[in-house]
């Protein structure tokens, strides 16, 4: 059996303020054309389809016209679960796609884990898709006031797939969760709602799935064995991800369950790059580019005007400091967790809920609003 295993898409993502609807087109092209050139008999999409429970009107079209392109052109059977970005009904209203046992969408949670059967020449293949859930939802689903992480949703999850599962069939488990010893990104929320919970899952929670199709995290690896793995996002969400290959995950199964691993690999239409230096070297010396691009400013004195004449060559820089800013105090306070300044605050929660950072009419609005809250201090 052939697998092409796929995640966190994050359709309607903006990168720093700038849309990202030619990339995510580029990159489900490649999709289609892996789906062509290597004829799996299963697509797996593992979460975050959408990069928020109530995407744009273009992300939905996309998803559709994408999921219409290939159910027309090929048999694939195609297996979908709600992410944590995702809302899991608007998920679950993919539903109505279902042909037959070629469709399996899971968006809410459903007491009764029921797998889908792929029937091949080797035998029986279950499929059990996991939905992602909080901690509260899946206590109510599954009766059980004793769930307090996502680790046990998880398990309350996995119990009732495995009754499910027919003797002797090869199983797949399709789950969004962080599992212990992955690495991560900067660009992933977190996974549970409970102040100072346990956020992860230990690999063996899946034990006895011959094949663990994850998502949450955006780095394709395998964690805790070689067929529990993240496909990793398609797309480099943060400039912690500068270099990193994207890839789609290809299995092969045999007969007994055993898998062999390829990564597909993704070629973005916009790479993410920083480049450093005094400004007036750098213009000087242009290498145009449309990637993103992060620029830090070696110069000692503040540049005149510098992002404004740095698009001139660099049309998608997004994000400029100067290297002055980190001093070693600095430094050395970050390394030992001092806590940030107001400022930084408010521009880190800014761009983790709109993803882009504090403007400079903002940074000006802030730094007048806790003026005057030190000035009233003072008096106090």
């Amino acid at each position: 059996m052939r697998i092409l295993h796929t995640s966190d898409w994050h359709l309607g993502r903006q990168f720093h303020g700038l849309p990202l609807d030619a990339d995510h087109d580029a990159f489900l092209g490649q999709l289609e054309q892996a789906i062509t050139d290597h004829q799996p008999d299963l697509l797996i999409i593992a979460g975050d389809l959408f990069d928020r429970a109530s995407p744009p009107q273009s992300a939905l079209t996309r998803l559709g016209g994408f999921l219409r392109r290939i159910t027309d052109t090929s048999d694939i059977v195609i297996v979908i679960i709600a992410g944590n970005h995702d809302s899991a009904a608007q998920i679950g209203m993919l539903s109505v796609l279902a042909t037959g046992n070629r469709t399996l969408v899971r968006g809410p949670l459903d007491a009764e884990e029921r797998p889908l059967i792929i029937d091949q020449e080797d035998g029986p293949v279950a499929v059990s898709a996991l939905p992602f859930a909080y901690e509260f939802a899946a206590r109510a689903c599954f009766g059980d006031d004793e769930i307090a992480c996502p680790a046990d949703v998880i398990r309350a999850q996995l119990d009732s797939a495995r009754r499910f599962v027919p003797a002797g069939a090869r199983w797949i488990v399709v789950a969004h969760a962080f599992v212990d010893g992955a690495s991560t990104s900067d660009s992933e929320r977190p996974l549970s709602r409970v102040v100072g919970g346990i956020e992860t899952v230990p690999a063996e929670t899946f034990e006895g799935a011959h094949y663990v199709a994850l998502g949450h995290l955006h780095r394709p690896q395998a964690v805790g064995a070689p067929h529990v793995r993240y496909s990793g996002a398609p797309l480099a969400f943060g400039f912690d991800e500068e270099g990193q290959e994207k890839s789609f995950t290809l299995v092969e199964m045999d007969a007994t369950g055993a898998v062999e691993i390829k990564a597909l690999s993704i070629l973005p239409v916009r790479g993410v790059r920083t480049i450093r230096g005094k400004l007036a070297d750098l213009l000087a010396a242009p290498r145009p580019s449309d990637d993103f691009m992060r620029v830090i400013l070696t110069d000692d004195a503040p540049q005149i005007d510098p992002m404004k004449r740095l698009r001139e060559i660099y049309p998608n820089a997004v994000q400029l400091g100067y290297e002055r800013e980190r001093r070693p105090a600095d430094a050395r306070q970050e390394a030992q967790g001092a806590a940030e300044t107001p400022r930084q605050i408010v521009s880190d929660f800014l761009g983790f809920v709109r993803d882009e950072p504090l403007s400079d009419t903002e940074a000006l609005l802030v730094e007048t609003e806790l003026a005057a809250l030190a000035l009233e201090d003072g008096d106090a």
